[in-house]
């Protein structure tokens, strides 16, 4: 957590000149909004009748624990959307392809690829389109698409509740309270599950700065997994309708990724 608390601390010590705030509404000629980087999502919405694709350049997963590491390539990623109206979208996002690969501490390697399993979200913002405070529910639902071993073949879901605080001088924060239905390890049953972040960000010019802690609770019946990351990514918007990002998290405890690296761009038309 050292450097974590190094690079936060450079953050809050950046220029205090006044900017911009990260937009949170979702008329036509706005800059685009979107649900990454990091594990924030957003309460703005696709402008009615446009389409965007939100989408990894690629991701790498890396975990080691027990002597067994564990590396995952997906590849692309996307997320299509498409605004139904002026404060609601429907959302599909789907790995084309991943590869996980895991070896033992005596050297035994096995490798999988397949395509990733697939989720369906929709989102309705709650808030009037400008403002310094937005909210938004975005249930979803899990469709497993991909193989055992790289899914676990169940139908999960849940519901997100983003929210969105704009602040003077070029900040937000983003809380992230989400409640999930889980599938239990032993496949017998359904569980629940909570994640929750808190996500600040500052926008400079054209870029912006994420800086973010998030948790999961996963209480499955055979044992409450706990996990925690810290994540950090850049935002560089080029054009109104074009962004590229880049980020990291970094995992806080033996149940978490310990490195997922990624970048990523998005468009809307």
């Amino acid at each position: 957590m050292t450097r974590c608390s190094i690079l936060f601390a450079a953050l809050l010590a950046g220029p205090a000149f006044a900017q911009d705030a990260v937009p949170t509404a979702s008329v036509a000629d706005a800059p685009i909004c979107t649900d990454r980087p990091t594990k924030s999502n957003f309460a703005c919405t696709v402008p009615k009748g446009l389409v965007q694709i939100e989408a990894d350049g690629f991701t790498w997963l890396n975990n080691t624990a027990g002597g067994n590491r564990t590396d995952q390539l997906l590849f692309s990623n996307p997320t299509v959307k498409y605004g139904l109206t002026d404060s609601s979208d429907i959302q599909l996002n789907w790995v084309p392809f991943t590869r996980v690969r895991t070896g033992d501490a005596v050297g035994n390697v096995s490798t999988q690829s397949g395509i990733g399993d697939a989720t369906v979200r929709f989102k309705r913002r709650l808030t009037g389109p400008e403002g310094d405070f937005q909210l938004a529910v975005l249930p979803f639902v899990k469709l497993p698409t991909a193989p055992t071993g790289i899914g676990n073949g169940k139908v999960e879901g849940g519901m997100a509740v983003p929210i969105n605080i704009s602040v003077p001088d070029g900040w937000t924060v983003t809380l992230g309270p989400q409640l999930d239905v889980l599938a239990d390890s032993d496949g017998q049953g359904r569980h629940l599950g909570a994640t929750g972040l808190v996500n600040v960000a500052k926008q400079i010019g054209k870029f912006t700065i994420y800086n973010e802690i998030w948790t999961s609770q996963n209480f499955d019946p055979a044992g409450t997994v706990q996990q925690y990351s810290y994540d950090m990514a850049l935002v560089w918007l080029p054009q109104p309708t074009l962004q590229f990002d880049i980020g990291v998290n970094i995992g806080l405890n033996r149940n978490t990724p310990a490195i997922v690296s990624y970048v990523g761009v998005s468009t809307r038309f």
